[in-house]
Order: C-alpha cells, then structure tokens, then sequence
C-alpha cells in the first residue's frame, strides 16, 4: 500500500450525519473530498448542513469567511459511484447492514486504483467479513468515528484478519493528520468502546426494572456520585433508544448471546413505542417545552449503590477486553475519556478503587443473582488475589 498524504482525495459513501461530519472533518485537513449518496435530496441536505455549520464557525471566529469558502469548495457531492474512482481513502458511512456494506465493497472494486484503502465506520459489525467482498481484503480496514465527528477526537482502528500492516499503519498515520486520536482495536464485536460501554446502560435499566430507582435517580447518582458528564438514560435519549437497543442486540447476537450483553425488554418497549429519545420528543425523558420532569432521589448511599454497582460492572468488561487481547490498557482507557468523555479511563479507575473492592462487589452480585453477567474476569480475579495494578 502507498503511504497517504494530505494531497490524497478522500472519498466518502453516505451524506448522513456521520458521512457529513467525516466529510467536514477531511475537508478541515485540506483534503478534496467526494461525498456520494444515491440520494440527491439527501446530497442537498448534507450542503445546507455544511453551509450552515461554516457560517457558525465563522461567526465564532473559528475560521475567517474566506477560509470557510475554501474548506467548502473541497467538497463535491456527487450521486455517481464512477466519481470515487480517483479517490486514494475511501470511507463508507451508511447504515449497520452487513449486506449493504459488502455489495457497497464490491461495486467500489471495479471502479478503484489497486492502491485505494477502503475503510468502514462501522461501529460493531465484522471488518473481516466486510472484507472478504474484496479481491484484495488486505487494503480493508476499521475506522470507526464518534459523533459529531468533526469535534470527537476518537477514531478506532480495527483491521481485519486479512489487513496489511500497510494499510493499519497508513490510515492511522492519515487520521492522526486530522486531528484525531487513533487505538487500534482487535475485530471482535463492539470493538473498544461498544463493547465495554455496554453494562453503563444495561445495568442502569437493570436497576430500573428492578424498581431501584428511577431513571432521573440513576442518572443522577451517576454525574453526581461518578462525574460521569451525563447519566445512562440521558445518553441513551441523546444517541436514540432505537439505534442503541440495535448496537446491543449485534453485539449480543455476535457474542453467541453471552447473557453480559443481553438486551433490556425495557428499552426494546420504548422502541416498539418509538420513544427513541430526544430526535421523537420523547424517551426516558420528555423534551416537549412545557414539560416537566421528576426530581431525582438525592440519597447518599442509593446514589453510592447504583454508582459503585454500574462502575463494577463497566471496569469487569474493561478488565475482559485486556484479558481477550482486544486493545492495550493505555488504548482502552483512552478510548473509554475519549470517546466517551467518561471521566476517567476504567483501568485506572480500578487502580484507584481497589481490584479487590470491584471483584468484592461482583462476587456479591453474582451471589445474589446467580447470574452468569455477573461473573468475574479470570484476569481481574487474579490481580485481586495478587494485589496487583494495571498501572505499575
């Protein structure tokens, strides 16, 4: 594989949200970019968006009027797969189908140069089945961005089985020249942070089911006991239930259903209701203007118990993707602040805590519920009995 540059024309499949804000992030960095959608009316949107959000940027300063025509003018859009030929980095951004992504693949292998990197922001779907579409699997790669992907620093990099090394390295180097941080990820389902993000809202609707607490209590206990900069149910409002519950049914599914990641018939309901969240008006919360929503209970040691129970589980998933060789520590704490904003990486956190405090907390969990989700890492139980840290 060519070494990339910031001469290289970057292509972009998909004008959605995500295809949008990496197409602005690439243009940011002094790339040409092609952003093709088969949708026209789609392409039109994305340009009103992207007019609309330089005029911001301009009005705050961030560029100068003339700077922000630049920026614009490197950015074609284009309803013709034929105009990504020339495109040396190709990321594809449209909907988490398996199907849509390969034969997407496929029709871009006839069109572009041997050297082309192809990647997909997929954020739990196989690389390596994505790539086995290809005559040349090896210039396939992960690269999954975080929304809005113009201002989240994190960008995962996950190779397939058959990635050249070539190829890892040129798109992190390519990446990294915008302005982004880059942690590689093994390709298993979730990759980093999907996957350890997981029990941050199913405990939380675990505990509401329960009848525990609320969900305004649990998101309560959690910014103001953890620091956490929103609680699960707001978060899960803010990404819509419905494309959360779809991550957490993959990665479920891809897990061969290990009970860790199973699904919440909670918010599988909220779905059915189309109450995904803030996008509908409506979600855990309601965002109508004249509504009001109920108080949080501000006991102290409720507030303690919920937060020490869903940190437990969150760094018992993190301690499992060190064990499973999916990234390094130093990758997983950094992708966890982030591309999260999680207050601190939970490794370090459970170096801070005590091993034996979490493992502790688990063990009673899984005593009281002799449930498998609760069991604890292989990894986290001997650094307990060993007294050891993450960070020496």
């Amino acid at each position: 594989m060519n070494q990339l540059n910031n001469k290289i024309q970057i292509g972009i499949l998909g004008s959605g949200t995500m295809g949008s804000g990496i197409a602005q992030a690439a243009a940011e960095s002094g790339h040409n970019v092609v952003l093709y959608d088969i949708e026209k009316s789609a392409l039109q949107k994305a340009k009103l968006n992207h007019k609309k959000t330089f005029e911001r940027l301009v009005e705050k300063n961030k560029y100068k009027k003339e700077e922000s025509s630049e920026i614009l003018i490197n950015i074609n859009y284009e309803s013709e797969i034929e105009t990504l030929k020339n495109c040396g980095f190709i990321i594809e951004a449209v909907a988490e189908n398996l199907d849509t992504k390969r034969n997407l693949f496929k029709d871009l292998e006839k069109i572009i140069k041997e050297d082309a990197i192809l990647a997909t922001n997929t954020s739990s779907l196989s690389i390596t089945s994505i790539a086995s579409s290809c005559n040349i699997p090896g210039r396939v790669i992960g690269t999954h961005f975080f929304n809005p992907a113009p201002l989240m620093p994190l960008v995962e990099i996950i190779p397939g089985i058959q990635t050249e090394k070539d190829t890892v390295n040129s798109a992190a180097e390519l990446l990294s020249g915008w302005g982004k941080i880059c942690v590689k990820a093994k390709d298993t389902p979730g990759f980093i942070v999907n996957r350890i993000a997981r029990p941050f809202y199913g405990e939380a609707l675990r505990i509401l089911e329960e009848g525990i607490a609320d969900a305004v209590t649990i998101d309560y206990a959690m910014k103001e006991t953890g620091k956490f900069k929103m609680g699960p149910f707001e978060l899960m409002d803010l990404i819509g239930n419905d494309i959360n519950y779809k991550v957490t049914e993959t990665v479920f599914e891809q897990f061969y259903f290990d009970p860790r990641f199973k699904p919440s018939v909670t918010q599988k309901r909220m779905v059915e209701a189309k109450l995904y969240g803030r996008k509908t008006g409506k979600g855990f919360y309601d965002y109508n203007d004249k509504s009001v929503n109920p108080e949080p209970d501000k006991d102290e040691n409720l507030n303690i118990e919920i937060f020490f129970r869903i940190l437990s589980m969150l760094i018992n998933e993190a301690a499992d993707a060190v064990f499973m060789n999916i990234a390094s520590i130093e990758d997983i704490d950094l992708a966890m602040t982030k591309g999260l904003n999680y207050p601190k990486g939970l490794l370090k956190w459970a170096d801070e805590r005590g091993i034996d405090k979490i493992v502790k907390r688990l063990n009673m969990l899984y005593d009281d519920y002799g449930e498998d989700r609760y069991r604890v890492n292989p990894l986290l139980r001997k650094m307990a009995k060993e007294n050891k840290k993450f960070y020496m």
